[in-house]
């Protein structure tokens, strides 16, 4: 119970803040742990459902404002494995993420029996707090005992113990390791235009989701809220603690069993949360190279527009046809600010204003900013007919008959950002200061040129602009560097609440913008901002990093944070950097890394010198090297990334997902699964040709040469290392279905012969699996889907063969062979000593078959 003096500490204090008007992050965590907190009554229970009210215990804490009296609990077993918690204002409706923008997962039917589930929810009664722990077991894995909860009009805070040395991954997006430091570390959930990434900041997307991992099993926490929000990870005093500091909205948890056994099940059982990540085309598995600094083709920097003279429609087309006739694509970016510009005849302004569907400032009028254009307005992604005029947008500018006809959308600068600084009294003049747009400073070219060889003044400010409770935004104030908080959507919303989920609703209107273009065609959609579920609609790219090596390294961290974590698997970052200058070795060494990047894509800004692979031949060589292996893996990632379509699997592992007793995997983030089976183990060291990386207690074959190499649980030291290759190792138990040569394009790698290759376990087996279609169905009329597996000398090749390709298995490669065959048959024919060979050292059997892959097949030696 909370001490008089400590009781009073909070009331001076609170006192002092409001009499002055100061708003602080900062209180003394022993004053909020001191706080009377609240008591349950009328508790209620009814099959899958308790509901209770919690009543404030005194007269509160009031820190950040006052305590509200009454609260609502409602607790669910939604599923066996997954409970939710909710607790509510009781007495007034308070901002909750809208259902259409994050549509709330299914519950079990018939209802769950809760001493059937997996995990149990368990109170205490006065003063108030809860428990979640495995029924099996009865470990406990959430325990807010001690920690008093806190639920203020602009503050909310939930506190729950952790074990010692606690291992827990997400909480992102962030520049942190994939493995989050548990003392003294904050994670600011607030999305803002952070070039350079820096440590420790608030980035550009929010996903209030983690795992933990313990070698008792893995559990997942998500809390489905969307204001701006601290979440702290201490040990003070000794005892490590997560604790939650929530500026709006209400707390909304999801409970995960996850498994005592397998990691992924986790990340599954979030995926039914969050939403299943969408299917993607076939090529946007290929090599993307773009860059901030090619002429800009727009008219002012205005989106959804051409230059005249510089870049005609006639001439952008002849571009775009040119690469359409090499099985080449075209991808644009889009941002989501729109040039303001009245009575100037620009059309994407005019027929916005005419549907009335921009943000608006809290006085009713356009909500200004400044960006790329000058002085712009943002589209309402709230507004009913926002959706008509994003739409209409694509079908106009992006016209496959008489437009720019492109094949997928980059979105950048969708937090949304702002170049104006705050408190932007004058955007107008912000612009000219920034010379914004930025002028032409060289002439029209030649048009027959051969293309290949009003002041806006501040509102008074309230808590919507500057609340109690500053969360940590490296922009500074909550407003700065993006549209203000106390701007209004059509439905009544302010930016206050619904910022952090502006860049996701913004890529869900463009997949639907894309798919009315292409009814029935999978989108591909990049964004830079992202909220819990974005993946159900987009892609990612990590942001505007640099060419560093530190930066190099921690795209690992990154990438796993969202293949692994948050269900956003087409993910990848700006391979060599996008700012400052790329050195040859450090692109050499990123192009080895980037091939395998779920989205592998070279990028960076203007006014850093070029970095294209083919600029160094050391480069060149690399990029070739990798690019070929990643071709002749696409089909493999491919099936990875449609099974994740189906259930929520991971397309990427950390270590620890494959061993999950070993403890020594639990921190490493420079090491990862591309898919289920290849170890990705890079050289990171600045400049360096040696690299030590672990190899679990396993077995495991070297991709280069496919010899054995057995993992000792320790660490494993290669000198030597070019700098045009990678290591890279296939995990034992694993069936590869590769093609048997890389190619060009996606396009002409289709037509590639495929071959299996088989890895046995330690036991002797070994699975996989292989998925084809058409490539670019949302729903394909006809699919192949195969089970790979491997004992005793007997590959087996089923499943069902229904979408017919024009290629063959030209041969399977059996790895771990100890002696040479006496005799190999395929599908019970014997074939004659010429169609296989045996390398002794490698211990490598290649057997050719040279079948067309439309049946059922087997090959075994003995």
């Amino acid at each position: 119970m909370p001490t008089l003096w400590s009781s009073l500490r909070v009331a001076v204090l609170a006192s002092l803040l409001h009499a002055t008007g100061l708003h602080a992050a900062f209180v003394d965590p022993k004053v909020l742990d001191a706080c009377s907190g609240y008591s349950a009554s009328n508790i209620q229970s009814s099959g899958a459902v308790l509901t209770a009210d919690l009543v404030l215990n005194g007269q509160g804490c009031n820190v950040f404002g006052s305590d509200i009296k009454k609260l609502g609990l409602k607790v669910t077993y939604e599923t066996s494995t997954r409970i939710n918690v909710k607790i509510v204002d009781a007495a007034a409706s308070r901002f909750e993420v809208p259902q259409d923008v994050f549509p709330r997962p299914p519950v079990s039917t018939p209802p769950v029996v809760p001493s059937s589930a997996e995990i149990q929810f368990n109170y205490t009664a006065s003063p108030f707090s809860f428990s979640v722990y495995r029924t099996a077991s009865r470990e406990v894995l959430f325990s807010t005992a001690s920690y008093p909860l806190i639920f203020e009009p602009q503050y909310l805070r939930v506190k729950t113990s952790l074990p010692a040395n606690a291992n827990i991954y997400g909480l992102g997006e962030h520049t942190h390791p994939f493995h989050l430091p548990t003392q003294n570390t904050t994670l600011t959930l607030w999305s803002r235009d952070s070039y350079g990434i820096p440590v420790g900041t608030n980035l550009y997307g929010n996903h209030p989701v983690y795992f933990e991992h313990r070698t008792t099993g893995t559990h997942g926490v998500f809390l489905l809220n969307a204001n701006g929000m601290d979440i702290k990870l201490t040990n003070a005093g000794g005892a490590p603690a997560l604790e939650y500091n929530v500026i709006g909205g209400v707390l909304d948890f999801y409970f995960l069993a996850g498994s005592t056994t397998d990691p992924t099940a986790v990340a599954r059982q979030y995926a039914q949360v969050a939403g299943l990540p969408a299917e993607v085309p076939y090529w946007s598995f290929g090599f993307h190279q773009c860059r901030f600094g090619y002429k800009d083709y727009m008219d002012r920097r205005r989106v959804f527009t051409l230059d005249p003279q510089y870049f005609p429609v006639n001439r952008m087309r002849e571009i775009v046809n040119y690469l359409h006739a090499r099985d080449q694509k075209y991808i644009v970016m889009t941002d989501p600010a729109v040039g303001y510009a009245p009575n100037a005849g620009y059309g994407a302004y005019d027929r916005g204003t005419a549907l009335d569907i921009w943000l608006k400032a809290a006085n009713g009028s356009a909500s200004l900013g400044v960006v790329w254009p000058g002085v712009t307005v943002y589209p309402d992604w709230f507004h009913p007919k926002v959706a008509q005029y994003w739409n209409k947008e694509f079908e106009l500018f992006y016209s496959p008959t008489n437009g720019l006809d492109i094949d997928g959308v980059w979105i950048d600068m969708n937090e949304p950002a702002s170049f104006c600084d705050y408190p932007c009294a004058n955007p107008f003049q912000q612009a000219i200061d920034q010379r914004l747009p930025p002028p032409r400073t060289s002439p029209p070219p030649n048009p027959n040129a051969p293309i290949f060889v009003k002041s806006n003044t501040i509102v008074k400010r309230d808590d919507l602009l500057n609340p109690p409770y500053a969360i940590n935004n490296a922009a500074g104030p909550i407003s700065a560097k993006t549209a203000f908080t106390n701007s209004k959507h059509f439905n009544g919303l302010t930016e206050y609440d619904a910022h952090n989920l502006y860049g996701a609703m913004m890529s869900t209107a463009t997949s639907k913008a894309m798919l009315a273009r292409r009814p029935g065609k999978r989108t591909f959609v990049i964004t830079r901002s992202t909220f819990a579920g974005a993946g159900r609609d987009t892609g990612k790219w990590l942001g505007d990093n640099l060419s560093t090596w530190e930066h190099y390294r921690i795209s690992i961290a990154g990438m796993l944070g969202f293949a692994s974590v948050y269900q956003v698997p087409m993910v990848g970052s700006d391979i060599c950097g996008f700012g400052a200058d790329a050195t040859e070795r450090l692109c050499a060494r990123w192009a080895t890394l980037g091939a395998f990047y779920p989205f592998m894509r070279n990028h960076n800004q203007d006014s850093s010198p070029s970095q294209e692979f083919y600029r160094w031949a050391s480069v060149t060589q690399a990029a070739k090297n990798v690019i070929d292996i990643r071709y002749r893996l696409l089909d493999y990632i491919y099936t990875a990334f449609h099974q994740a379509h189906l259930d929520g699997t991971p397309v990427l592992h950390p270590l620890w997902f494959k061993y999950p007793k070993d403890k020594t995997t639990f921190p490493i983030d420079l090491q990862f699964f591309y898919g289920d089976s290849i170890l990705v183990s890079p050289v990171t060291q600045d400049d360096s040709t040696s690299v030590t990386f672990y190899l679990p207690n396993d077995i495991f074959y070297d991709f280069k040469t496919l010899a054995p190499v057995k993992g000792l649980g320790a660490p494993v030291t290669l000198n030597n290392v070019p700098f045009t290759d990678i290591p890279l190792h296939i995990k034992g138990g694993a069936v590869l279905p590769l093609r048997a040569q890389s190619a060009l394009t996606t396009t002409a790698l289709r037509k590639r012969d495929f071959e299996f290759i088989v890895a046995p376990g330690t036991d002797g087996t070994a699975s996989g699996a292989l998925y084809i279609d058409d490539g670019e169905s949302i729903v394909p009329s006809t699919t192949t889907s195969l089970k790979l597996t491997f004992k005793n000398g007997l590959l087996s090749v089923q499943g069902v063969f229904g979408y017919q390709t024009s290629v063959n298995t030209s041969r399977v490669r059996f790895l771990g062979v100890a002696k040479a065959p006496g005799t190999v048959q395929v599908s019970g024919k014997a074939v004659a000593k010429a169609a296989y060979s045996y390398d002794a050292a490698k211990q490598v059997l290649d057997v050719t078959i040279g079948l067309p892959l439309n049946a059922p097949f087997n090959v075994q030696y003995t």
